[in-house]
């Protein structure tokens, strides 16, 4: 089994393939990567988002229509929740290009977000000055774009994105790590030929109760659910439901979309879809679940 790790968008990857990748088929996987975070980085001074941010206008990118269709149903689901133009409200909290981590006054992001941005399968748009950020989904997006570069590579492959995952071929078993004990799991699922995408409010956490996971219609953080696992076909659905579990509606958009999953509320309760393939180590419902070793 060969085994590539490194570092690109801000978080940990591993590609794990039957044999060694060549190096073509790492320089393949390296090009989209920086392609992707060219296009979509709000971190990144050069990026399109960022321009479009500063002047509005448009850009190209073969992403647009499958994230944004995407992010129209999150939006709808969640009763606008989940919104791409989230951006200026994690800055506000101090989740910013320059990482200053450093609170301003919450900022709500714009309702009628759907008016400032328009998009077809080539290009993004924006009417106005509007920094997008697609952090709902955009991981799993990449992730299922670094799948397909890998297509041509044979036997079995598994591409990890900080917990963002998709397994082709032979089945992997995956911890689900307790989002206030890294040491311990709430449950172990085998992912075979899928996706399984987690989000916790203890990653990219700084100050008191604040973390990534924002509502869009606040511009706080969630308080209510701790962390969420999803699994699908691809990535991006997985990772966007993982996201939509923290709202009221997260649950029915699975369904819609066929996705099984589990989440874990603040106070500890578990709840899990009438499908979830996980094995978990938690009684459901319980509010104070006992996890085991």
């Amino acid at each position: 089994m060969g085994s590539w790790r490194f570092e690109a968008i801000g978080t940990h990857w591993e590609i794990e393939t039957t044999d060694t990748l060549p190096h073509a088929a790492r320089a393949e996987v390296t090009a989209e990567i920086e392609r992707f975070d060219r296009e979509w980085s709000r971190f990144r001074a050069d990026s399109d988002v960022v321009r479009l941010g500063r002047e509005g206008g448009s850009f190209a990118s073969t992403d647009a229509r499958a994230m944004l269709d995407a992010y129209r149903e999150l939006s709808a689901a969640t009763g606008g929740a989940v919104n791409p133009l989230v951006a200026d409200s994690l800055e506000a909290l101090g989740y910013d290009a320059d990482y200053s981590l450093v609170a301003g006054e919450p900022v709500r992001a714009p309702e009628a977000w759907e008016h400032r941005l328009s998009w077809t399968d080539t290009e993004v748009t924006a009417s106005a000055p509007a920094l997008v950020d697609v952090g709902a989904l955009g991981k799993g997006r990449l992730v299922d774009l670094v799948t397909e570069v890998l297509a041509p590579v044979p036997g079995d492959l598994v591409v990890d994105a900080g917990g963002d995952i998709r397994v082709r071929g032979a089945g992997v078993r995956i911890g689900l790590e307790h989002p206030y004990d890294p040491t311990k799991a709430i449950g172990v699922v085998e992912v075979r030929d899928q996706a399984l995408c987690a989000s916790a409010i203890n990653r990219r956490a700084w100050g008191s109760g604040l973390h990534h996971v924002l509502d869009a219609r606040t511009g706080l953080p969630v308080r209510t659910w701790a962390a969420s696992w999803a699994w699908a076909p691809e990535a991006m659905t997985a990772d966007a439901v993982a996201t939509a579990l923290f709202f009221d509606g997260g649950s029915e958009i699975a369904a819609t979309w066929g996705v099984e999953w589990v989440r874990m509320s603040t106070d500890g309760r578990v709840q899990r879809s009438p499908g979830c393939p996980a094995e978990l180590f938690v009684v459901v419902g319980d509010a104070h679940p006992s996890v085991q070793n």
